[in-house]
């Protein structure tokens, strides 16, 4: 996978936001991507149990589904963290790298929606504007980023920017 850094000349925000957004997915992605199962179920932060690689990228998947395809663009889609305590970050025996890659790449392809429904960045459900809410699923992403960091080079030594 591919990431590119968003224009440094950039002048449209909305795009703009978008870029970052999406440059924070592929490098969330690509944290995950190469770790076995093991490695990607691993909790070695003691006081954290739920926080695996995999456990990320499944909650991250349940982010991007609420804000950016049930609050923002309206769709009738099943929230995925229903629940007290949050659930996203529940693990399966089904959930590996490759499966909940696949599952975060469908919520980028549903997220679209939004920039069809919405593309001035105005109100998406009356409490929020897109911008808002895109600028909530942007710093939400980079703090688990810098999680799966954390995770990757805790799993095999792996680091990089």
């Amino acid at each position: 996978m591919t990431r590119t850094w968003p224009s440094k000349l950039a002048t449209d925000e909305g795009a703009l936001a978008w870029e970052f957004l999406d440059f924070l997915r592929k490098t969330a992605v690509l944290k995950v991507e190469g770790l076995t199962r093991d490695q990607a179920v691993a909790a070695p932060i003691a006081t954290s149990e739920k926080l695996t690689a995999l456990g990320v990228l499944k909650h991250l998947v349940a982010v991007e589904r609420y804000w950016l395809c049930i609050a923002g663009a309206g769709l009738d889609l099943p929230s995925l963290w229903e629940g007290t305590p949050d659930p996203s970050w529940d693990l399966t025996d089904d959930d590996t790298p490759e499966s909940l890659i696949q599952a975060y790449q469908e919520e980028w392809a549903n997220a679209e929606a939004l920039k069809q429904r919405r593309p001035d960045g105005n109100a998406a459900d009356g409490e929020r504007t897109v911008r808002w809410i895109l600028a909530h699923v942007a710093q939400e992403t980079a703090r688990h980023v810098g999680h799966l960091d954390l995770l990757r080079e805790l799993a095999d030594g792996q680091t990089g920017e």
